[in-house]
C-alpha cells in the first residue's frame, strides 16, 4: 500500500495534508479524549480530533449541547500530554462561537494555547463570519455540515440531512463558502453517499466523512466506541479490545491504512437521495465494485501498476470485509 512505503513523518502539518489531498491518498482521522487512549492509534493516523463527542461516550450525556468549553479544554490537555504525531483538532462546543466574535476568537485561541492545531466548528452560512474571525486570527479551521450534533433539538434527533433536493443544495452551497471562509478541511456528517461525493468532487479541501459513504477524502472512527461499545460503529469488524486487544488493533490498524473506518454503514443502509438532484448537481463517481475474497484481492493487487491502484483495491477490499469480519 502506498502509506507503507512513505517516508515516516514526525509530525502530520496542515500542508501536508493539502499535499496528501492533491496527491489522492486517502487520510483518516479517529476522535481522542485523554492521554491512555489517544497515543493508541495514533501512529496509523493523520488526524487526531479531540471532540465535543467526548460528552456522550466519556461524560454520559444524551447528546452534546450539555459540553462546556471547561470540559473541552480538560480532554484537549489530557491528549496534548500524550505529544501525538497526528494533527491535533479540537471540538469548539456549544455556545463557544455563537455570542460573539470576540469570545469565539477567545475560545479558538485558548486551543491553540494548550497545544491544539486547529479548531473545529460546526454549522454553515450561519457560522462564516466566525469562521472568517478566527482564521484572520491565524487559527486554522475544520468545519463540519450535514448532521450537525450541537442543532440535534432543531433536528428533532440524528436525522440524515440532505435528502430533500433544496437541504442538499443548501449544504453544497455552504460547503464552498467554508472553503472561500478558508477553511482547511470539511466533515460531512450523516449525508446521503451520492450528495458527499458530489461535494467533495467539487472542492479542493479534504473532506472527512462520518456515516456519508466511501467518498470523502478520509473517514472518521469514535476510538472509545471501538474500545467499550463496538455495535456503535461496526460490530463485525471491530471486538472490544479488552477482550481481544491484539486482534482488534491489528484490524484496526489495517482499516485505517485502507481508509474504510466507519463506511458499512453507508454500504449496509443506503441513505435515500433525490432524483431531481441529479439534473442540478455535478455527476457523481460511480461506487467501486467490490473485492469479496483474499486471493481476489492478492491476484488483483499483483496486476496494479501504481500505488493509487492498490490502495484504492486495498479500500473495495475493506468495504467488503466491513461485513465479514468475525
Amino acid at each position: 500500500m502506498s502509506r507503507v512505503s512513505e517516508q515516516p513523518v514526525d509530525r502530520i502539518t496542515i500542508p501536508l495534508l493539502q499535499r496528501w489531498k492533491q496527491d489522492g491518498r486517502r487520510l483518516v482521522m479517529t476522535t481522542a479524549y485523554d492521554a491512555v487512549a489517544a497515543p493508541i492509534p495514533d501512529p496509523s493516523i493523520d488526524i487526531s480530533l479531540v471532540g465535543d463527542s467526548g460528552g456522550n461516550v466519556c461524560l454520559g450525556f444524551e447528546n452534546t449541547p450539555p459540553v462546556s468549553v471547561a470540559m473541552m479544554n480538560h480532554h484537549l490537555e489530557a491528549a496534548v500530554r500524550s505529544k501525538p504525531r497526528a494533527l491535533l483538532v479540537a471540538d469548539m462546543s456549544f455556545l463557544s462561537f455563537h455570542v460573539s466574535v470576540e469570545e469565539t476568537i477567545r475560545n479558538a485561541g485558548g486551543f491553540l494555547q494548550r497545544g491544539a492545531a486547529a479548531a473545529r466548528l460546526e454549522g454553515g452560512g450561519k457560522r462564516i463570519e466566525m469562521v472568517r474571525a478566527i482564521v484572520d486570527c491565524e487559527i486554522p479551521v475544520m468545519g463540519h455540515l450535514g448532521l450537525i450534533p450541537q442543532s440535534v433539538n432543531v433536528m428533532g434527533g440524528f436525522k440524515v440531512q440532505g435528502r430533500k433536493v433544496d437541504e442538499a443544495l443548501r449544504l453544497l452551497d455552504d460547503a464552498h463558502r467554508l472553503q472561500e471562509a478558508s477553511c482547511f478541511a470539511l466533515v460531512l456528517e450523516g449525508t446521503p453517499a451520492e450528495l458527499t461525493a458530489r461535494v467533495s468532487d467539487s472542492l479542493t479541501i479534504p473532506t472527512i466523512g462520518i456515516g456519508s459513504g466511501p467518498d470523502c477524502s478520509e473517514q472518521v472512527l469514535c476510538f472509545m466506541t471501538c474500545w467499550a461499545k463496538p455495535k456503535v460503529i461496526a460490530p463485525n469488524s471491530f471486538p472490544p479490545i479488552r477482550k481481544a486487544f491484539s486482534s482488534s488493533m491489528m484490524r484496526f490498524r489495517a482499516g485505517q491504512r485502507m481508509s474504510a473506518v466507519a463506511r458499512s454503514p453507508a454500504r449496509k443502509s443506503p441513505i435515500g437521495f433525490p432524483k431531481a438532484l441529479g439534473r442540478q448537481l455535478p455527476t457523481a463517481r460511480h461506487p467501486p465494485q467490490i473485492i469479496t475474497s483474499v486471493a481476489e484481492l492478492r491476484r488483483t493487487l499483483a496486476k496494479s501498476r501504481s500505488a493509487n491502484q492498490r490502495a484504492g483495491l486495498c479500500r473495495r477490499w475493506a468495504i467488503s470485509t466491513m461485513a465479514t469480519w468475525r
